[in-house]
């Protein structure tokens, strides 16, 4: 039996599939990979068990116990030795435990602080798939227009050598154009060493090889900040910002924890329960046999435990204002972020704007150069440094794009509202490549 067939099956079984498509594809792809999302989820279902634990301190608790010895007993009077025998059932229901209620809250508190625990890492997953992805085609518009410009400058290398050799243009020119096109040939190995590092790096964040990815448009119209106000987004952060509700979570299980601890000086009762049947228990010829029920209530009523309560009491005090000053910073924070992401929105449009002007214009001066090279106005050195300021303001525009729309992704989580649905909106930018 030839095994080349099944190892072939199982290469290829194993072997990730590729990443192909638009950004909404990449997310998917991260969110069934990555392993901080998946640690996150983990933590919220972990999370949710804190609800049924904190129940069980409400609920009745039921036990059975059974027992057999052997008994040697010496006396004074008489010695025997004999076997006895006991099984019972013991059941207890709470009726007051002030902390039990208390820790109860708490729980509910702690599972919605989870949930928001959770949205957070949704929304970092969200940005920094957007992130990696917006590299890959970064890297890949950094190594066109470089590719482009090794090019061009190999165009104008050789038509210096055929100017030298016919003596209209001295070696400056030769010698110019040829630095030109060993500095491009270099940043073109830069180019491809910088996009295969940010291909590894959507790898191993989707968990599939990086195949062909759908690009900008030409044309990309950046989206503007709805609504065009920087004081409604900073009143939106203080509310839905997820780590201020995190840190309002945070705050409201402080304040019960001092009303738990305070429940240490609370009494307690408890209806409680109990059947024991107990038999062979013989004492020289007697023998014994019995049967106990009982139904009771038992109360308790601390008096004085060491200070115990009331050390606790100051430190849930002390840790209910370190918890204030956390959401006071976190509410700070997020007006701050903010604004910022907002200003940064606005500032990286009209980047862009000012950038496709630039690269108009130096096209404009690229034909004009070049075509006084040909009447003789201009030289060799000028047309290949207007074919470099072309060849950065591609590279620039690009950037100034793709900052663009990480900008508004950023506005979006520090205001708390970033979903999946907003990259479905950079989607319709794409276009798939083939």
């Amino acid at each position: 039996m030839s095994f080349k067939p099944l190892i072939l099956a199982l290469s290829v079984a194993f072997s990730p599939v590729a990443l192909g498509g638009n950004l909404s594809d990449a997310y998917r792809a991260a969110v069934a990979h990555d392993a901080i999302y998946a640690a996150a989820q983990s933590a919220y279902l972990a999370a949710q068990e804190r609800i049924p634990q904190a129940r069980a301190g409400l609920l009745p608790n039921i036990g059975l116990n059974a027992n057999t010895r052997y008994n040697d007993v010496e006396g004074s009077l008489f010695s025997d030795e004999f076997n006895s025998n006991s099984w019972g059932v013991t059941a207890n229901q709470p009726i007051y435990r002030a902390q039990n209620l208390v820790s109860y809250g708490q729980a509910k508190v702690s599972v919605q602080q989870a949930e928001y625990q959770l949205k957070a890492s949704e929304q970092d997953l969200i940005l920094r798939t957007a992130r990696a992805y917006i590299d890959v085609l970064a890297a890949q518009d950094n190594l066109t227009f470089t590719l482009a410009q090794k090019d061009a400058f190999a165009e104008q290398l050789a038509s210096a050598k055929r100017n030298f050799e016919v003596g209209t243009t001295t070696v400056v020119d030769t010698h110019e154009a040829q630095a030109r096109y060993d500095l491009a040939n270099s940043q073109e190995i830069t180019a491809r060493n910088v996009l295969e590092i940010k291909r590894r790096a959507l790898r191993n964040l989707t968990g599939k090889e990086v195949n062909t990815l759908a690009t900008l448009t030409p044309q990309p119209m950046p989206f503007a900040p709805e609504p065009a106000n920087v004081d409604e987004w900073v009143s939106r952060s203080q509310q839905d910002n997820l780590e201020v509700r995190i840190r309002q979570q945070a705050k409201e299980i402080a304040d019960k924890e001092i009303d738990r601890t305070r429940a240490g000086h609370h009494p307690t009762l408890d209806l409680t329960a109990g059947y024991t049947d107990a038999s062979n228990q013989n004492f020289g010829t007697v023998q014994i046999d019995t049967k106990t029920t009982y139904v009771g209530l038992e109360f308790a009523l601390p008096i004085y435990q060491g200070g115990l309560v009331s050390s606790q009491v100051r430190e849930a005090v002390a840790n209910q204002e370190r918890v204030r000053q956390e959401l006071e910073d976190a509410l700070r924070n997020a007006a701050l972020q903010t604004r910022d992401a907002y200003f940064n929105v606005l500032s990286t449009q009209s980047q862009v704007k000012a950038l496709e002007a630039a690269l108009a214009s130096s096209m404009k001066s690229l034909e004009s150069t070049q075509v006084g090279l040909e009447v003789g106005v201009r030289t060799n050195i000028d047309v290949l440094n207007a074919q470099q300021q072309v060849t950065s303001a591609q590279k620039e525009l690009a950037l100034a794009r793709y900052l663009s729309l990480i900008a508004l992704l950023n506005l979006k989580a520090s205001a708390g509202t970033l979903t999946a649905a907003d990259l479905e909106q950079i989607d319709g930018m794409l276009v798939a490549t083939q």
